[in-house]
Order: C-alpha cells, then structure tokens, then sequence
C-alpha cells in the first residue's frame, strides 16, 4: 500500500497535450474513483506502468459556471461547424512564424527561459487530461462542441490538481513494491538519479561540474525515465527541471539531518524533506512564477482576498477548463526555436551552435538521445545561469514574448504524431500546436474571450485591438469564422498580453484565471504552505551562504546544479 493511500500516483502513457490514451478495452476497466477528502486530495490518482486502467480521477468544470449555462452564445459559433473549424485550423496555421519571419533577438520578452518550462512542470503536476477521444476523433467537417454538462460528464483529470509534487514522489519511498508495475525508485528515503552516458572530447565539453555524473533522470534499460509522470521527459529542458526537483530533496534531507535534530527517524526526516520541498515550489510559483509571467497587482489581488473563484457555488475539487485548455497554455508562445543550452549549444562565440528546440526534443529518452546511449550524453546538461538571469545582456537568454506569434518548430513538433495507426489528418494536427489548442477549446466548449472578460468585470479587447499588429492571415481566419466578436479564450489571452501588456506578461484575463486557479488549488490543500502558521521560505532550508529560497534560481542553487 502506497504511503499515503491506496492509490498509484505514477503516469506514463501520456502525450505532450495531457491527454491519456485509453483503447476500448481500457475504457471498459477504468473506474472513476469517489473524490477524495480536501484531506486525502494526495492520494487520488493511480496509474498502470503500460495503460491507463483502474485510473483515479478528480474533476474537470467551468471556472466560469454562469458562461457554462449561457451554451452556446457565449461560445465560438456553432451555426456552421465546418466553416468554424476551418477557420480555427487557418488561424492555428497563421499563428505560427515560418522560418523567415522570425523576429530579431532584441524582442524577446524580459523573462527568462526557465519560466516558459517552471510553467509546463505546473501544468503537468496539475493537469493530466482524459480528452483524447473528445479532441483529436474529428473530421474538418465534423467538429460540433461539446455541451458543458457533457464535457464535465466525460472529462477526468489523471492528476490531484494540487501543486503538490505527487508528479516527483509517486507514492513515496515506503509503498509495497506492485508486482509488473514501475515505480519512482528511491535510495533510502532519497531518490536515485541517473548517471551521464560518457561521450569523447571531440564531440563536447564536459559541463562543469565535471565530476557530478548524476545529472539525468533515473531509467530503464530502454530508457523509459522512472519518475511520476513521464511527461516531463518530452523535452530536456522539462527533464532537466524534474532532475532538480529529484536534487533538492536529497539536498533537503541532508539539510534536515543537519539542522533539524527532532527529525530523527527516517519516515520523519522524510516527510520532513517532502513538506519543506513542497512548500518552497508552492511558494515559489506564487511569489516568483506568478509575479513574473501575470500582473504583480492582479497576483497580490488574488493572494490577499478572502475568497477565490474556485470557491464559487462550494464545489469540491476540480481543474477550471478555462485555464487548462486555454490561459495556462500561454506558455507556448513563450517557447523558443533555439536556446543558449550550454557551452556545447549555446550562443555565438561559444563551441558550438545554439541548441534548436528539435535538439531538445531529441535529447530525452522519448527523443532516443543518440545511437546506442540510454542515458543523457556527457555534453548535453543544462548550464542553469544561461536559463535564470533576469538581467542578462544576451537577447537570446529570454523567452519569447506572451502574444499571438509561435516559433517556427512548433508547427511540427518532432514526438508528436508518429503513431502508424493514425490517420494522416491527425498526425498532422498532433503535430501542430496552435491548430490543436484551439480545436481543443472549440471542442470542449470553453468560453470565448469577451465572455471571459465581461464576467471579470474587464473591458474587452476592441477590434482594433484584435486587428493591432495583426498578419493579414490572422485577420482573415478572424473575419471568415466570424471570430472578432466571439474569439478563442487561448488566442484572446495571448493578444491580450500583446496589445495591453506590449508582450512583456499576461494581460488582466489572463492574469485572473491563471493567479485564480493557481492560488485556489494551493489554498484548497490542506497541506500546502498557504494553511500553515505563517509559513515562509525564512522557515524552509536555507542556501549555504544562509540565505531563504526565494527565487527559481535560488531553488536550483540549493538543488546543486546552479
């Protein structure tokens, strides 16, 4: 039995949009399991090694209930389906830049990389979606919404949406062992890591520190990565980060025995270690994340009310459809064809070309790596400096700006796809990002943008606005699905941030759904920092120099890789 419960919480067969494939069979045996206590709410989700079977779910539901009754007029136009989603496929293909459109590094956002990937690991820690057949079982001539009560009916997440790490412990060091079935490995009540795979001068440096070899996920022989989500081996930036995580607990047990003498049994210690993790990465996602990538204002508004819109009608615990299959995928926009990575892959003047993101989906075990390696090769680690500096001189150490504009390689994304099983047309819409995100959200009825906006109480984006900077591509897909006035929650909250926040950080929609549903989950759990006595990270593990964890860069520093 798992420490906390009767639940595996290990996900693997899952694909890069969150959804899980289940065949017929799988769906057959799945059985949806009670909401769990606010209590228990760790506990929720169990996971075969190969399918999804005997899967625990939490709920998907409408942040915006009252949008949600008012199906289908405050939604995307619904009187011509085919005419709708042909134009969402333009949009989608029109969104994205072709390699000669691709803008100078000087505008670049002020953010730094490792913001775009703290966001996919938030997403993959709260989100886990069983909407495969709901999305991608389509024609071009055949997509009709989904009403709301059906979409709640069909939907379940995979996942607690709690930032509560389950995504990194499993079910924790102390679980019976299930036969057949992978879990997260430990070493006592640290985790294993695993080891670089040596490769020749010739082909690289070493990245320093150049005797720290366990700077990879921990694998199988095939390379499949054993962590609580394999979703976070999609790319190496992701995986690098899941490493981190992995390192700053075994740096926080180390600290606990040092500093901690009243922990003293190793179940103590550990669960020790797990909280003081925990609440550093939930405190960090508000205070660092949240007050970087939104409006600070709109941040501390959300943190400092009484109430929350989770809140609204007392419902128990479910992921908002508006923020997972639309605000919170504004992370996309921020993505770069190609990164400082290291000093092998890093800017000019260094040894070798920038890493191109190709690369960085290549470099993980899903990617194959290279020829026979089964491990991260010795050249490829992340140099973190090159990913955290807010005040870096380098335009290419910044993520892009938050708008209505995707890098070229996301148009035809190297894992995605490949399934010899699948038709044609949905390899293709596997494979671009922009197509399939607002698909998603015409399929899973969420709410248009100015529906959004009225019901915060924030004056809509005007024409002009929408037409502001706006490609003649853009502006014909618009016009044809009669997309103007009814506009894609997703597409509106990137132009949102465009137009209002010059590309620099979410606009004010933006903002609240995200600030909401973030801040909202963490207060609905009982065991995060927010429903401690006056938690902070002066009461958490502390740097070498004394110093609190108060930033993302500080976070890697204590894991030892920064």
């Amino acid at each position: 039995m798992a420490e906390q419960g009767q639940f595996r919480r290990v996900i693997t067969n899952l694909t890069h949009g969150g959804h899980a494939i289940l065949d017929s069979a799988d769906e057959a045996e799945k059985t949806a399991q009670t909401q769990e206590s606010l209590s228990t709410r760790s506990t929720v989700v169990q996971e075969s090694t190969d399918v999804a079977a005997h899967v625990g779910t939490t709920a998907f539901d409408y942040l915006f209930t009252d949008l949600a009754k008012k199906f289908p007029e405050r939604h995307l136009p619904q009187d011509d389906v085919t005419t709708v989603v042909k134009a969402l496929l333009d949009l989608g293909s029109a969104m994205v830049e072709t390699p000669d459109e691709v803008r100078a590094p000087e505008l670049n956002s002020p953010i730094p990389p490792i913001y775009t990937y703290w966001g996919q690991f938030v997403d993959h820690d709260l989100t886990a979606a069983t909407d495969r057949d709901l999305v991608i079982s389509i024609t071009d001539e055949n997509l009709p919404p989904v009403p709301p009560d059906e979409v709640v009916k069909k939907l379940e997440n995979l996942r607690i949406p709690a930032l509560n790490l389950d995504s990194v412990y499993g079910d924790g060091p102390f679980a019976a062992p299930v036969a057949g079935k992978d879990a997260v490995p430990y070493d006592g009540i640290k985790f294993r890591l695993g080891l670089l795979s040596p490769v020749p001068s010739s082909v690289g440096a070493l990245i320093p520190p150049v005797d720290d070899t366990e700077r990879d996920l921990p694998r199988k022989a095939d390379r499949t990565p054993l962590v609580g989500d394999t979703r976070n081996d999609e790319n190496l930036v992701v995986a690098q980060l899941h490493v981190a995580f992995l390192r700053f607990h075994n740096a926080a047990v180390d600290w606990v025995r040092d500093n901690e003498p009243e922990f003293e049994s190793d179940a103590e210690v550990f669960r020790r270690a797990r909280d003081l993790t925990r609440w550093t990465y939930q405190w960090l996602c508000v205070h660092d994340y949240l007050h970087t990538v939104a409006r600070p204002d709109v941040v501390d508004l959300v943190n400092t009310a009484e109430g929350n819109l989770l809140d609204l009608d007392r419902r128990g615990i479910y992921m908002p459809i508006e923020f997972a299959v639309a605000a919170f995928r504004f992370g996309h926009s921020m993505v770069r064809g190609a990164y400082d990575w290291n000093r092998n892959f890093g800017r000019p003047g260094d040894r070798a070309p920038v890493s191109t993101l190709d690369q960085l989906f290549q470099f993980t075990g899903r990617g194959g790596f290279v020829g026979t390696l089964s491990t991260l090769p010795s050249n490829w680690p992340a140099e973190w400096d090159r990913m955290v500096d807010k005040n870096s001189p380098l335009a290419n150490r910044f993520a892009r700006f938050i708008d209505t504009r995707l890098a070229p390689p996301l148009a035809d994304l190297r894992n995605e796809g490949n399934d010899p099983g699948l038709a044609d047309r949905i390899k293709k819409l596997l494979k671009q990002l922009a197509q399939r995100n607002l698909l998603r959200g015409y399929r899973l009825a969420a709410p248009t943008g100015q529906a959004v906006a009225e019901a915060l109480g924030i004056a809509p984006l005007s024409r002009a606005e929408l037409e502001q900077g706006t490609s003649d591509g853009v502006k014909n897909a618009l016009e044809a699905g009669g997309l103007f006035d009814r506009t894609p929650l997703w597409f509106y909250v990137l132009k949102e941030a465009e137009v209002r926040e010059l590309g620099r950080r979410l606009g004010e929609v933006g903002s609240r759904i995200v600030a909401e549903t973030v801040i909202g989950q963490i207060r609905k759990d009982p065991g995060s920092y927010a429903n401690q006595t006056s938690w902070s990270p002066a009461r958490g593990v502390l740097l070498p120099n004394g110093r609190p964890v108060r930033t993302i860069a500080d976070f890697l520093r204590f894991a030892g890789v920064l």
